[in-house]
Parts: structure tokens; sequence; C-alpha cells
């Protein structure tokens, strides 16, 4: 199996404080912090991070 292909939100900026996404095999995405990409990342399924997403955009949370 091929790493996951991480990126970061076309919002950020100078790369501080940033999230990097990738899509996982299983329908599962990978987020974690750019700044120490070695540390383990979570996993989400991708519905419940859509979920997640329009809620922040939203302002639900």
């Amino acid at each position: 199996m091929s790493e996951p292909r991480w990126f970061k939100s076309s919002y950020s900026s100078d790369g501080a404080n940033c999230v990097e996404v990738a899509y996982l095999p299983g329908g599962q995405l990978g987020v974690r912090d750019s700044k120490n990409p070695d540390v383990a990342a979570l996993t989400f399924p991708r519905l419940s991070w859509a979920a997640f997403v329009a809620g922040i955009s939203t302002g639900e949370f």
C-alpha cells in the first residue's frame, strides 16, 4: 500500500498551527499536526469529518 498524500487547507498561510488531512483506505480520513507529522494521526469516517467541517462553516461550533 502506498503512503497517503497529506495536504493542508488552501487557507493556511505560513504553516503555523495547521492540520493536514489525508484520504485513507476504508472511507477514513486522517488528521495530523503539520508540525509533528511523525505523531499518530487521528482518524474519522469521511462523512463524520464532512459534518464537522459543515458545522464549523455554519457557526455551530
